[in-house]
């Protein structure tokens, strides 16, 4: 499976028509072909970024199935959605991504669901890191190893767990990088992490947060909210 990562950045006043676009255009268009679906409708969280901003992540069955899309997209029936997208949007940056060896498993494509679903607004926390050169499979095999076990421990700090863990391909985007999509289970355990300084324990010796800066020291946080009807959530 390969995943299209796109990060829209939207004209303000045209925020519904970009959202019925994919809601009513690109999702259903996808299910009319078993290749591809629409996985998440994401937008950054007033308060926690620039404007406007949206993230799409599209699952693709393999390379072949990507360039098939690609063809729909540029020359085919998907042209002209494509067209009209442009003028609802100032740019996308688009990166193809492939699941690191420890990412959770979706649902086939075909128990995505292509209909919009009405349910309610979930928080996301998508982090972007860039391992120092050299390091990048250090960097996956610790954040597998080390990391996305001590979100599920009991207790942890932040009450997320990992849905997606991802690295970009070659010549498909920036190199070397890695992209969490990590589902927030509690509102108060985040707030308390914007307004506070990590604890000794979680940046001293030995903790995951000393450990990692061996491995990268860069790294974005975006604050998400799915759409009412995203198709996971």
């Amino acid at each position: 499976m390969l995943f299209v990562h796109e990060l829209h950045s939207v004209v303000g006043k045209q925020a519904s028509a970009f959202e019925s676009a994919f809601r009513d255009g690109w999702m259903p268009a996808l299910a009319r072909e078993d290749d591809a679906r629409l996985l998440w409708y994401l937008d950054l969280a007033h308060g926690s970024g620039l404007s406007y901003r949206v993230v799409t992540v599209t699952a693709v069955r393999d390379g072949a199935a990507w360039e098939r899309l690609a063809g729909r997209v540029s020359g085919g029936d998907l042209r002209s959605w494509a067209r009209h997208l442009d003028r609802l949007q100032h740019r996308s940056d688009a990166r193809v991504l492939a699941p690191l060896p420890w990412s959770p498993e979706l649902p086939p494509l075909e128990e995505i669901p292509v209909e919009p679903v009405e349910h309610e607004a979930v928080l996301y926390m998508e982090d972007t890191m860039w391992p120092h050169p050299g390091r990048l499979d250090d960097y996956v095999e610790a954040a597998g190893s080390v990391y996305a076990p001590s979100l599920r421990a009991e207790g942890g700090r932040m009450q997320m767990h990992v849905d997606l863990a991802l690295r970009t391909l070659p010549g498909a985007g920036r190199r070397p990088e890695v992209t969490l999509v990590q589902k927030l289970e509690s509102v108060p355990r985040l707030l308390h992490l914007l307004a506070n300084e990590p604890p000794p324990e979680v940046t001293g010796p030995g903790s995951w947060m000393d450990r990692a800066l061996e491995l990268r020291d860069q790294w974005r946080s975006r604050l998400l909210r799915t759409a009412a009807w995203s198709p996971l959530w």
